[in-house]
């Protein structure tokens, strides 16, 4: 296991700790508190959100890579460098401040208005059918997962959960699309940092 993956490993953590964290500031500024402080042990905590969105960072930030070169698909080349990255992330966190900020009239308005927005994300940014279809099964599954928690009662009941139901999938798909985008870029770098240091060997070892 080479140094560059551990640090390539260890930055997709950090990017889905800050992200989670950065998503309870912006939506607890519409007082929709996600976890509950009546469960027991650590989900009484919700220590355990940061870690989990570290851990499904790394994981999605990993696959996507690896999918691209187990199917040969070529990663969209016009939208291929940090600069993209960096717009794709605003745009994600713009998202979420607007699941925040704007009032829309009916939970179906909202449902549409992100789900048109995230599929435009993924066109600009990825438009790869595997990209599309590994964002898919991960918002899914996802919020299957939000869902058995909420069952389980690991979130405050409230009426604002029908709100949360309503822009969560398409958080979920959006923030794979993201973080799916810096996985690749992350391992673009790392291949080619790869390539230029063994360049630079052969070079040295030609010249002596």
């Amino acid at each position: 296991m080479s140094v560059k993956f551990i640090i390539r490993v260890c930055l997709l953590f950090l990017l889905g700790v800050g992200v989670s964290l950065l998503i309870n500031v912006i939506q607890a500024q519409r007082s929709h508190t996600l976890i509950t402080s009546e469960w027991l042990g650590l989900i009484k905590s919700g220590m355990w959100v940061p870690p989990v969105c570290g851990i499904s960072s790394v994981l999605i930030g990993l696959l996507y890579p690896t999918l691209d070169h187990q199917l040969g698909n070529p990663v969209t080349d016009q939208h291929n460098d940090w600069t993209s990255v960096i717009r794709c992330v605003a745009l994600f966190v713009g998202l979420n401040h607007a699941t925040a900020k704007i009032d829309f009239m009916s939970h179906e308005q909202l449902s549409l208005c992100l789900a048109t927005m995230s599929l435009g994300l993924w066109f600009y940014f990825d438009g790869s059918r595997p990209g599309l279809g590994l964002s898919l099964v991960i918002a899914l599954l996802a919020s299957a997962v939000n869902q058995l928690m909420i069952c389980l009662d690991a979130y405050r009941p409230s009426v604002d959960f029908l709100h949360v139901r309503a822009w969560l999938p398409c958080i979920f798909f959006s923030g794979s699309v993201t973080v799916g985008l810096i996985g690749r870029q992350l391992a673009k770098s790392e291949y080619l940092g790869s390539v230029s240091d063994s360049f630079r060997a052969g070079l040295k070892a030609h010249q002596e």
